[in-house]
């Protein structure tokens, strides 16, 4: 099964250290206004999604959104969420730890587009 968002292990590993500080947690691709368009993590509840995102699936068991604007543009690419070091967003939850997620992506080949559902 194709899946629209991955996390190399490095992200799942900073994601099991967060959220055993933090609890659950839910990521949401910023369209790019405060921090730049990065995944910004925050705690389960703490950023209110609304009728204008989508949920494109989980890493590491956490919710991940988009705006559906900003979907639109990207909808042809599997989000592939990694971390690096440096300064992150200041909402982001890995902000003190000295590094950041950010998102990588590739395209999908037109066999995985056909196979993908729907958001």
């Amino acid at each position: 099964m194709v899946e629209r968002v991955i996390a190399t292990p490095a992200a799942v590993a900073l994601i099991e250290r967060l959220k055993a500080r933090h609890g659950a947690l839910m990521f949401h691709q910023s369209g790019g206004c405060c921090d730049g368009s990065a995944p910004m993590c925050y705690a389960e509840g703490e950023f209110r999604v609304g009728g204008g995102d989508v949920r494109l699936g989980a890493i590491a068991g956490c919710a991940f959104h988009m705006g559906a604007v900003q979907f639109e543009y990207w909808k042809h690419t599997q989000l592939v969420i990694d971390v690096v070091p440096g300064r992150g967003g200041s909402f982001s939850l890995e902000a003190p730890e000295g590094v950041r997620f950010i998102t990588r992506s590739r395209l999908f080949t037109d066999a995985e587009l056909a196979a993908l559902g729907d958001v």
